[in-house]
């Protein structure tokens, strides 16, 4: 009898096979003599559509809504039927006695697997794997500790909860604002709160009005200090600072020298949102970009463990695995072999945190050496910051000696602070001044002030990084999900992305103002993520929870039946549609802007830029742009104004490609066969009659 093992791509099904002895290659499946391994294609089903439950509610209207149907079942995607047929096949096979998940080990993972195996109606024991990196190691001792699928369960129900809610919020509010409205505006549970955070901060922005004020600082011997105070924009008048200056005229005295070693210890190693963030600060990085190159590195490198965590701590049974994967990265830094005489002991204590590690632990590296020729300079940039947050965890804690002196003029104080380091650790080596001044407490200080005018500075827009804090911050979306959502909100032309920051489109600032108050708050879908990690643990139940959320979108839809808001489309333009005369609205697509008629009756649409090809134009060799004419399409450049006729499918075939022409050249720049001379012919000649 055989396993019937379902992963989640075919790059894993593939590795899987390789461990598992599974050496014929199908075409949907790998087959060994114990195993059969098989793949999904990510989501292989997905929940039904409106239309697909009630006939009434296929067209749009907002008598049908809300839309909350007793039962919401599963349907085959249009696209990967091929594969969930054949899974179908291979679960009926009578040689198979169980099925092993083995797809993604978190929510979306436990999902495609069980959706799949509830559609084939598989009736045989499922057994769960689950592992952190994909190493033949990680995947051999997975193996050999396989769950019985049960005791994920309720990760199930939070997954499948999380899918209904975005269902019932996402479709009912998206479609009762797009007729209500009569434009395409796009709203759901985690994304509208998400865009409200970056419209926040832009009001912050807008509203901001910079203010002068004024610091006294005290010099002494080069070094200087402020005047502490409990506001330090407190003095708003130069003549304020002017008179305090005048009551601080005689000597001052130093009250203290107080010194302290303080003790700084390394950072805990990354959780995904954490790396995302640094690569936004430091390489400019999408969300998306960080996750796709972790990703890669997990799944086809294998040397880095699973990406999709939201722990930056270990499990107790971790500690001897230190050893392997400091070997791993031995030529990283020259510090490293030092580790390893040293017994690989980890410094960082606290890193170590059983009731911290929910589904994963935080990113490390793999115990599989890295081979850095077969990595792209973008996927060893992230390695290279996993590797090195990982390493802080076995140098010595960094230590420095604060000084703090405090002068006192009368009342007002003015504090120097001077850090010596006396043990590096996980910082390096640090450059240091040392200080010109040997402070005594009861030694007088002349009066040298100066007054400087300074400026508030505005708050800054938000990046993908400080956008990924906030979310973290109030339980918006997942560590898998933060990347999809924020694209998400760049496709509907909700959001984009500037060499500033992100920023609220137009149509996204219109959207906050007619969708819900409830919905734009974080606090309802902080309030939603809170329970639906409470059921993934087995604490609260996702039936309890899809009623409140029936109840919430119930709310939701009459809220915005009787909101007397008004709609301004500020993709409407002035340009009037040639076929039926309304007005045309711009629209943004992969392919550039076009423009579509308004009329959703009318089927008009045509490119508001030319499309630029890759033909060059003969003159300048720019590529040139494709006009459409009434006589058909050509080519112009718009550099010099050069016009060449669009070449038609045959006389494009007639057209030589490169590839003949390095035949005929090759062919007919060979040297000619030298021919025999009149006096070689003679004497073959002669020769052949003797």
């Amino acid at each position: 009898m055989k396993r019937l093992i379902l992963a989640e791509k075919p790059s894993v099904a593939k590795d899987l096979s390789k461990v598992l002895g599974a050496n014929q290659k199908h075409k949907n499946y790998y087959e060994g003599p114990q195993v059969i391994v098989t793949w999904a294609l990510g989501h292989l089903l997905g929940l039904k559509m409106p239309e697909d439950i009630n006939k009434e509610w296929q067209s749009w209207q907002m008598e049908t809504l809300p839309m909350i149907p007793k039962q919401l079942g599963i349907k085959p995607l249009p696209k990967t039927g091929h594969q969930l047929k054949a899974i179908k096949h291979l679960a009926q096979r009578k040689d198979v006695s169980e099925a092993v998940i083995a797809t993604d080990a978190g929510r979306e993972g436990e999902l495609v697997a069980r959706w799949i195996l509830e559609w084939v109606r598989f009736d045989k024991p499922v057994k769960r794997l689950w592992i952190s990196s994909q190493t033949d190691k990680a995947i051999k001792d997975g193996f050999a500790q396989l769950k019985p699928a049960k005791q994920y369960d309720n990760l199930y129900q939070s997954a499948i909860a999380r899918a209904k809610a975005d269902w019932l919020v996402g479709l009912n509010v998206t479609r009762a604002l797009t007729v209500k409205y009569q434009d395409n505006l796009s709203a759901g549970r985690v994304q509208t709160p998400t865009l409200a955070l970056v419209r926040q901060q832009e009001r912050q922005i807008e509203t901001f009005r910079p203010q002068t004020y004024f610091v006294i600082e005290l010099e002494v011997a080069g070094e200087r200090a402020r005047l502490v105070q409990k506001n330090p924009q407190a003095i708003k008048e130069q003549q304020a600072a002017q008179q305090l200056v005048k009551q601080m005229n005689s000597n001052g005295r130093v009250l203290s020298v107080v010194e302290k070693t303080k003790t700084e210890t390394a950072p805990l190693p990354y959780d995904l949102t954490e790396i995302q963030r640094e690569a936004n600060q430091r390489y400019d990085f999408s969300a998306k970009k960080t996750l796709s190159l972790v990703q890669s590195l997990y799944e086809n490198h294998k040397i880095v463990t699973y990406p999709r965590t939201d722990s930056k701590y270990l499990t107790n049974d971790m500690k001897s695995t230190m050893r392997e994967r400091l070997q791993a990265v031995s030529d990283f830094a020259p510090e490293v072999k030092g580790y390893l005489k040293n017994g690989a002991l980890v410094q960082q204590k606290a890193v170590f945190n059983d009731t911290k590690v929910s589904d994963h632990h935080a990113l490390l590296p793999t115990e599989q050496k890295a081979n850095y020729a077969k990595l792209t300079s973008d996927e060893q940039r992230i390695y290279n910051m996993i590797v090195a947050r990982f390493l802080m965890l076995f140098a010595a804690p960094h230590k420095k000696v604060q000084q703090k002196a405090t002068v006192a003029f009368g009342e007002h104080r003015f504090i120097f602070t001077q850090n010596k380091v006396i043990e590096a650790g996980w910082k390096g080596q640090e450059e240091q001044k040392s200080s010109a001044v040997s402070w005594k407490e009861g030694m007088t200080v002349a009066p040298n002030f100066t007054i400087k005018k300074e400026l508030t500075s505005p708050p800054k827009p938000l990046n993908e990084g400080t956008l990924l804090g906030k979310m973290e911050k109030f339980s918006l979306g997942t560590p898998a999900t933060r990347a999809e959502i924020i694209e998400k909100l760049i496709k509907s032309e909700l959001m984009e992305r500037t060499p500033a920051g992100l920023q609220v489109s137009p149509k996204g600032k219109q959207l906050l103002e007619l969708v819900n108050p409830s919905l734009v708050s974080p606090e309802l879908t902080e309030k939603w993520e809170k329970q639906l990690e409470a059921i993934a643990k087995g604490q609260f139940s996702s039936q309890g929870f899809l009623q409140q959320i029936e109840k919430d979108t119930q709310q939701l839809v009459k809220e915005i039946k009787h909101s007397e808001q008004k709609y301004q489309d500020f993709s409407l333009t002035q340009k009037k549609c040639p076929d039926c005369g309304e007005l045309l609205r711009e629209k943004n697509t992969r392919d550039g802007k076009i423009y579509v008629c308004s009329n959703n009756e009318c089927s008009y649409r045509r490119r508001k830029d030319p499309k630029i090809s890759n033909h060059r134009c003969p003159q300048c060799h720019k590529k040139m742009e494709i006009i459409e004419g009434k006589n058909g399409s050509y080519f112009r450049c718009k550099f010099d104004g050069t016009t060449e006729k669009v070449p038609t499918k045959n006389e494009r075939k007639k057209k030589m490609t490169k590839h003949e022409e390095r035949r005929l050249v090759k062919k007919y720049s060979q040297q000619e066969e030298p021919q025999e001379s009149p006096l070689a012919a003679a004497l073959k000649a002669a020769m052949e009659k003797k």
